[in-house]
């Protein structure tokens, strides 16, 4: 079969239709066919089926499909068991706490290794609203240089400025 087409997809998929074709007339094997018939049957001694023994065992596949199957099986033994919506909801009750978001500014003192700590601001800042203890949700960052930086043709030193934080907004808890 010669194709002659300047198109590559339809050169592509007649040379498929012909590689199917040979491999199916080279099988050798069809669809079984039975005898047509019209409605009369044949009284006949019946044959009687031999007993039915168990199919041989397959061998395993170690193929994709047999591996996801695999995963299917064991999938229930993996995941959790499925809680009811009434103990979701107590499980989320326990866990959450009745909290308050505050705004406010209270400064972030220096900790022992020089970065600030935010904790003691967002309680301090939440003590002053009434509550407890706080977390803080906001911090905000300004450098503060002392008035020496000003002067013209003076070289800036390291300890010139310094950063300031400063909590902003805390969630607060009884």
């Amino acid at each position: 079969m010669m194709v002659r087409s300047g198109n590559p997809v339809l050169r592509l998929g007649t040379l498929i239709v012909a590689a199917l074709s040979l491999l199916l007339a080279a099988s050798g094997t069809g669809w079984p066919q039975s005898a047509p018939t019209l409605g009369l049957q044949e009284q006949g001694p019946q044959a009687v089926s031999p007993p039915s023994t168990p199919p041989p065992a397959r061998e395993e596949n170690p193929g994709l499909i047999n591996e996801m199957g695999k995963l299917f099986d064991k999938l229930p033994s993996i995941l959790p068991p499925i809680k009811s919506p009434g103990e979701t909801m107590n499980d989320l009750s326990r866990l959450a706490k009745p909290s308050t978001m505050v705004s406010g500014r209270s400064a972030c003192p220096l900790s022992s290794n020089g970065a600030p700590d935010c904790k003691l601001a967002a309680d301090q800042l939440c003590q002053s609203k009434g509550y407890k203890e706080g977390k803080s949700l906001n911090t905000d960052s300004a450098e503060k240089c002392s008035a020496k930086v000003l002067i013209p043709g003076r070289q800036r030193k390291p300890d010139d400025c310094r950063t300031d934080t400063v909590v902003t907004s805390a969630l607060c808890q009884n």
